[in-house]
């Protein structure tokens, strides 16, 4: 698997689609993440597990905003028992989803859904239940 020569392992997938509304009906229009990642880019958001601020289990190397949604790719660590955990649950593929951590900045509601225009990611966790249940992410194989 790719990045394991530390008994690291790689990960990617979308954390956010754009214009899907989620289980707690927010929706992110596209480019509402521009103005954080521009501001913190990759290594000032947190890979947590369940969003446990406690868990800091990896680190994200890429996070873009591509025709889809949120983009991301980074590195699941072995430093902790946490991150082994996480990782171990990955690489048998019994977690695989994605969730954020944001405060939102501008958003308006149209009709039940709150659309959020600009958001500030703080976290991108690894999850056994997105609360969007298409932010998923993959454990990429070599070759």
């Amino acid at each position: 698997m790719k990045g394991r020569e530390n008994g690291e392992i790689t990960i990617q997938g979308h954390a956010s689609l754009w214009n899907v509304a989620d289980l707690n009906a927010d929706v992110v229009a596209k480019g509402a993440f521009g103005d954080s990642l521009a501001r913190r880019g990759p290594g000032g958001v947190r890979m947590l597990h369940q969003h446990e601020s406690r868990a800091v289990v990896g680190v994200w190397d890429e996070m873009v905003e591509d025709d889809r949604g949120l983009f991301v790719r980074g590195r699941i660590a072995d430093w902790s028992p946490d991150a082994r955990y996480a990782a171990a649950l990955a690489r048998a593929g019994a977690l695989d989803g994605l969730s954020i951590g944001f405060r939102a900045v501008k958003a308006h509601r149209d009709g039940r859904l709150r659309v959020l225009t600009q958001v500030d990611l703080w976290e991108v966790s690894l999850v056994t239940f997105p609360m969007l249940p298409g932010a998923r992410f993959s454990v990429p194989c070599l070759g």
